[in-house]
């Protein structure tokens, strides 16, 4: 679907911490591993120079909560949702589910919104409209996908 992309990944050695657990820096690598193999399964990627006007998608907001440790050798499910659609933003949700061991549970709700932005004349970036071909790819997430998961 043009609204949502899954991911997994296990969860390597150096992404732990002393505590054997996850850094909490590293949610924010895994919301870039699953919102680029998003738009690669779009046909983009997070830089594109396939438009006449080169675009990017620069991070303008980025948060997580988090609900419960991942340690090493866990698998982790990275659930991308489309929350909102603009002429020139978007913005997720990423669900972090740990599917391995079980028993399956949320483990963290990673939040992102990027802005379709150019170099202008003078070099400077400035957000323009996504193109029409895109951002006819692109769809919000029925509501009953972006309801809170029930621990």
């Amino acid at each position: 679907m043009p609204y949502e992309f899954k991911a997994t990944r296990r969860v390597e050695f150096s992404d732990t911490d002393l505590a054997g657990i996850v850094h909490f820096s590293n949610f924010f690598r895994y919301i870039e591993t699953v919102e680029h193999a998003f738009w690669r399964s779009l046909g983009g990627s997070v830089v594109m120079t396939q438009f006449e006007q080169p675009i990017g998608l620069p991070r303008v907001h980025a948060s997580c909560d988090y609900k419960r440790p991942l340690h090493f050798e866990d698998i982790v499910e990275m659930h991308l949702l489309v929350t909102e659609k603009k002429t020139r933003s978007l913005s997720y949700q990423i669900r972090f589910r740990r599917i391995e061991p079980g028993p399956v549970e949320e483990v963290a709700v990673g939040r992102l919104t990027v802005v379709c932005a150019s170099k202008g004349p003078d070099g400077k970036l400035q957000a323009v409209p996504f193109p029409p071909e895109l951002a006819a790819k692109i769809e919000v997430a029925p509501p009953e996908l972006l309801a809170p998961e029930r621990s």
